[in-house]
C-alpha cells in the first residue's frame, strides 16, 4: 500500500493508540461472522458471509454455520456452470448483483470466489470451482471480484492454496514441485489478485509442502503480498489456524471465527517474549483496519435490490452456461408441438446448487417441468413420469414401467438425470464417477422404446456415460441456480442458442484422469506426482481421447474459422504480439462462439505441456455475420516458471499459435519466434557434461578446439566408431578427459576458469 495516503496515515494513528491487547484482539472474530469493534477508538465491526454464488447470511436465531436457515437471496449458477459460459462480462454482471444483495443485507465481505484447480473430478467441492485450467480460472475469478467490489463490497478469494480435495482437508499435506505450484495451482490465484485486488484472500486448511497454509510465509507474504502486490488482508478459512503467533508472523491477519481470547493471548505473549516483533503485529492490524474502514465508507444505508431482475439475470446466466455435449440428427431444439415425455424426479425436484457452506436459500425456484410446459405452449402435450427415486439407487419397476409407457407414446423423451446432493458436497469426495444405477438403467430402458432421447444432466462435476450411445442429445446443465428450470426450457426449445463450453475435461472413465493413482493420497500426505499435467494437458500428452474434451460445446448454428493474422514474425520476451482471428456464422441462427487460443512451444529443454490456453473470447454473430477477434500475447503466454531464477522465463524459439473451438478442435494455426532476454546462471564444474558445453553457443567453440587437441579416446579408425565415441563423449563429465587420454593431460582448474569466464561474460 502507498504509505503516503491519508487513509494509511489515519490507520497508523489508530494503531498507535491501541494497547497490545487491543491489537491482538482485533485480529480475530467477535463471533462466527463479524470482526471485533474497539468502541473507544470508533472502530466498528463488519460482517462477512458465505458465497460465492449467492448470499448466505444466517438469520439471528439460526445455527452458527447458517446451514439450515438463512435470509432469502438469489441463487446464481455455481462456479462450475458459470465458468462454462467463458463470458467475462456475464461473470461481472453476476458479481455486481451479488454486491447489491450484500449491500441490502449490510454484508461487508462475501466469501468467494473459489479459484482452486480441479485436479480430480472426484473433489466434492468442484462445483464451487471454475476450471482445471489456471488461465480460465483466474479470468473468471477476477471478473467475479471486479463485479462484487464495484458495489463497495469486498470479496475473499479462496482457498489459498493447493486445496484440491475434501478428504482430510484440515490435516493433509499437499506435496507439489515448484514449477507445478507456480504454473498451475498459484497461477489460478495470481491473475485474479493482480487484476482485481480482492479485499481479502482466504488461506486453506491444508499444509503445502510441509507447512500449514495459515502459517506459510512464502505463500502469504513473499508471493501474495510482495510479489503479486496484494493490498488487502488474509483471513483464515473457518478453523484453519494451527499456531496463531506463527500465522501473524507469516502474514495471516484475521482468524475466523473468534477464539474466545485464547489465541489473542498467545499473540500478546509472543510479542512480550520477543518471538513476534510488535511492528509485524502493527502491520497486520494496519492491513485489517484499512479494509474495515473501506467497508464502512462503502456502506449504502437503505440499499435494496430488484429480486425479479436478479432472477432474470440468473436465468440468462444459466442459459449462457449450459453445454450442449451431443446433438445427433438435429434432435434439439425441440418443436413446440406434439407429445413430449419429461422423465425423472430431478425434473420436479431440481438440484440447482451444491451442498455445504455455499447452500443458498433462493428467493424463488423454477421447476423444470413447469417451465417446459410454459415454454412449449398450448400446441404441445407435456406428460411427466417420475422414473426413479433420488433417495434410492435401486430401480423401482413400477416407476420404470410408467416412464416407458410415457416415452413410447411420445415424440421425444427428455430425461433429467444427475447426482443427488448426498453424492457430492463439501466435506467429502466422491469415490467414483458413476451416476445412480437406477438412472443409468432408466436411460437405457427408455432408449429401447423411444428413438429420440434427450438427457439433461444436473451435476456439479463430470460423470461417466456408458449410456451415451442411447441418447440422441445430451445437455449439461450443471448446478444452474434457482432459474435453472427456465433456462433448460429456453435451451431445449431453441429460445436460447446454447453457447457454453466445458471448463474441464470429461473422461471416459476415472482411471483416465491424471491424478487417479495419487488421489486422495496416503494418510495425511498427498503427492501431486502428475505435476504440470492436469486436465487437458495430460490427455494431450498421453494421446488419450476423452469423453468430451476441454473447451467442447455445440451450438444450433455453425461457425467457420476463416483467417489468422499475427502482427509480427519475431518478438522479444519484453514485447507483445497481436493475433487477429476472423470467424463467421455460417448457419441459420444467431449464436455465440467461444474462440480459444492455445500456445505450443515447438522445442523446449524443459518438460512442457503440448499446448496451453492463453486467450479466449466469446463472440456473438448473426447468420452470415463475421467478426475479427483480437488477442494480445505477452511474455507470460510463452513462459514457464524457472526455479533457478525464481521467475518466469521464455526459451528462445518458435511457438505455434493454435486457435480453435476446443482443445481438440484446432481450426487455425500460425507461429511466432520469441527471443529470450534472460540468460540462466550457470556455474561450470568438474562434473559438468561435455554434451551440455557443446550445446551452448557460448562454450561450444572453445570445447571443440580443446577436444581436437586433447581427444579423450584418440582418433577413431572408422566413421562408425567415431559416431559411437561422440555419443559416449556427450555424457562424459569434464573430470574424465585426462583419465581417458593420459598422454595429453589437461589442466582441469584452468579449463574450468576459462569456461566460467565465457558464460559469465555474456
Amino acid at each position: 500500500m502507498d504509505s503516503q495516503t491519508p487513509q494509511t496515515r489515519d490507520v497508523r494513528a489508530l494503531v498507535r493508540q491501541m494497547t497490545l491487547e487491543e491489537k491482538a484482539s482485533l485480529l480475530s472474530g467477535r463471533d462466527f461472522w463479524t470482526t471485533k469493534p474497539i468502541e473507544r477508538l470508533g472502530i466498528p465491526s463488519v460482517m462477512m458471509t458465505d458465497g460465492p454464488h449467492g448470499l448466505r447470511k444466517q438469520r439471528a436465531d439460526a445455527d452458527n454455520l447458517g446451514l439450515f436457515d438463512s435470509v432469502p437471496a438469489t441463487c446464481f449458477p455455481t462456479a462450475a456452470a458459470l465458468a462454462s459460459s467463458w463470458d467475462r462480462g456475464l461473470i461481472r454482471e453476476v458479481g455486481e448483483a451479488l454486491g447489491e444483495e450484500c449491500q441490502a443485507e449490510d454484508v461487508a465481505i462475501l466469501l468467494g470466489p473459489g479459484a482452486n484447480i480441479k485436479r480430480s473430478p472426484l473433489c466434492g467441492r468442484n462445483f464451487e470451482y471454475f476450471s482445471e485450467d489456471p488461465y480460465l480460472s483466474s479470468e473468471m475469478a477476477a471478473h467475479h471480484i471486479l463485479g462484487v467490489q464495484s458495489k463497495g463490497v469486498g470479496t475473499s478469494l479462496k482457498h489459498y492454496a493447493v486445496n484440491n480435495q475434501e478428504h482430510r482437508r484440515m490435516s493433509v499435506d499437499a506435496v507439489v514441485d515448484e514449477r507445478t505450484l507456480r504454473e498451475i495451482y498459484l497461477a489460478s490465484f495470481e491473475g485474479a489478485v493482480r487484476q482485481a485486488q480482492p479485499w481479502t484472500v482466504m488461506c486453506s486448511y491444508n499444509k503445502v509442502n510441509g507447512t500449514y497454509a495459515s502459517e506459510h510465509p512464502e505463500l502469504l507474504t513473499r508471493i501474495l503480498k510482495e510479489e503479486w502486490g496484494h493490498e488487502g488482508f488474509v483471513v483464515s478459512d473457518w478453523g484453519a489456524v494451527n499456531d496463531r503467533a506463527a500465522g501473524v508472523a507469516a502474514g495471516l491477519e484475521l482468524e475466523m471465527p473468534g477464539n474466545g481470547g485464547i489465541n489473542d493471548r498467545k499473540v500478546v505473549e509472543a510479542v512480550r517474549n520477543g518471538s513476534l516483533p510488535e511492528d509485524v503485529l502493527d502491520r497486520a492490524v494496519e492491513r485489517l483496519l484499512t479494509i474495515i474502514l473501506r467497508a464502512v465508507d462503502s456502506r449504502k444505508p437503505g440499499a435494496s435490490y430488484d429480486a425479479d431482475a436478479h432472477h432474470r439475470l440468473a436465468r440468462r446466466a444459466a442459459g449462457e452456461s449450459m453445454v450442449l455435449l451431443r446433438n445427433e440428427d438435429g434432435t434439439l431444439p425441440l418443436e413446440k408441438s406434439g407429445r413430449i415425455a419429461v422423465i425423472g424426479e430431478l425434473a420436479v425436484k431440481p438440484r440447482y446448487q451444491g451442498g455445504g457452506s455455499s447452500h443458498v436459500k433462493p428467493t424463488r425456484l423454477d421447476n423444470p417441468l413447469d417451465e417446459i410446459r410454459r415454454s412449449a405452449g398450448p400446441a404441445a402435450e407435456v406428460v411427466y413420469a417420475q422414473g426413479y427415486e433420488l433417495a434410492n439407487d435401486a430401480a423401482d419397476d413400477r416407476l420404470v414401467e410408467e416412464a416407458l409407457q410415457a416415452a413410447a407414446a411420445a415424440d421425444v423423451a427428455v430425461i433429467f438425470a444427475g447426482l443427488p446432493e448426498s453424492w457430492e458436497s463439501e466435506g467429502f469426495d466422491r469415490t467414483h464417477l458413476r451416476m445412480p444405477g437406477n438412472q443409468q438403467s432408466l436411460i437405457e430402458a427408455v432408449a429401447g422404446v423411444q428413438e429420440r432421447v434427450v438427457v439433461v444432466l444436473c451435476n456439479g462435476a463430470p460423470v461417466e456415460m456408458p449410456w451415451l450411445g442411447n441418447a440422441k442429445a445430451v445437455l449439461e446443465a450443471y448446478l444452474g441456480g434457482q432459474a435453472m428450470g427456465g433456462a433448460v426450457a429456453d435451451v431445449l426449445f431453441g429460445d436460447v442458442n446454447p453457447s457454453g463450453k466445458l471448463a474441464e475435461t470429461f473422461p471416459h472413465k476415472l482411471s483416465d484422469n491424471p491424478s487417479h493413482l495419487f488421489f486422495p493420497g496416503e494418510g495425511d500426505r498427498v503427492e501431486y506426482r502428475e505435476g504440470l499435467f492436469v486436465g487437458y494437458r495430460y490427455y494431450d500428452a498421453k494421446e488419450i481421447e476423452p469423453l468430451f474434451p476441454f473447451g467442447h460445446g455445440l451450438s444450433y448454428t455453425t461457425f467457420a474459422y476463416e483467417k489468422i493474422e499475427i502482427d509480427r514474425a519475431r518478438m522479444s520476451d519484453g514485447e507483445t504480439a497481436e493475433v487477429r482471428v476472423t470467424i463467421a456464422n455460417t448457419g441459420g441462427r444467431a449464436g455465440k462462439e467461444i474462440v480459444q487460443l492455445y500456445v505450443r512451444d515447438r522445442e523446449s529443454s524443459v518438460i512442457r505441456p503440448v499446448k496451453e490456453l492463453k486467450g479466449f473470447a466469446k463472440v456473438e454473430l448473426q447468420p452470415g455475420e463475421r467478426k475479427t477477434v483480437t488477442f494480445r500475447l505477452g511474455k507470460r503466454a510463452f513462459a514457464y516458471y524457472e526455479p533457478a531464477i525464481r521467475d518466469w522465463r521464455v526459451e528462445s524459439g518458435e511457438f505455434d499459435i493454435l486457435v480453435g473451438a476446443s482443445s481438440r478442435d484446432i481450426r487455425l494455426q500460425g507461429s511466432i519466434y520469441v527471443e529470450s532476454t534472460v540468460t540462466l546462471p550457470w556455474v561450470i564444474h568438474r562434473n559438468t557434461l561435455i554434451g551440455d558445453l557443446l550445446a551452448d553457443e557460448r562454450t561450444a567453440p572453445y570445447v571443440r578446439r580443446m577436444l581436437e587437441k586433447n581427444a579423450p579416446f584418440g582418433s577413431a579408425p572408422t566413421e562408425e566408431l567415431k559416431v559411437m565415441l561422440e555419443a559416449f563423449l556427450k555424457y562424459m563429465p569434464l573430470r574424465n578427459i585426462a583419465s581417458f587420454n593420459r598422454e595429453s593431460a589437461t589442466d582441469l582448474d584452468a579449463l574450468l576458469e576459462e569456461l566460467n569466464r565465457l558464460v559469465s561474460s555474456t
